[in-house]
């Protein structure tokens, strides 16, 4: 079992939220495609890094999946897509082996 998680920011460059209706698309897609999701939005986590000599802050969501076999292809279309309409140079898609007790 793989646990497959996206850190989704919850505004885009320019510090405009991004609407609900984005968030509910990716649950929606991640549901119909493994059959749940959970998401951790009532309290945004906060991402702090190193970017061309500045700190960078961010409020991101942790949206998370478990599915039995892992597909890369499909992970890497699913974050270029979301960088590509949430206009982010990186979204972070990271996964860890699970195992169901």
């Amino acid at each position: 079992m793989h646990m497959i998680q996206i850190l989704l920011p919850v505004r885009d460059n320019a510090g405009l939220a991004y609407e609900e209706s984005v968030f509910q698309a990716i649950n929606t897609t991640l549901v119909e495609t493994f059959g749940g999701v959970t998401a951790y939005s009532r309290s945004p986590a906060k991402g702090t890094w190193v970017n061309a000599e500045r700190h960078e802050l961010d409020d991101v969501i942790v949206v998370e999946v478990m599915a039995a076999t892992l597909d890369r292809v499909w992970w890497r279309r699913l974050r270029e897509r979301l960088e590509a309409e949430m206009r982010q140079a990186e979204i972070v898609v990271r996964t860890y082996a699970i195992e169901r007790l």
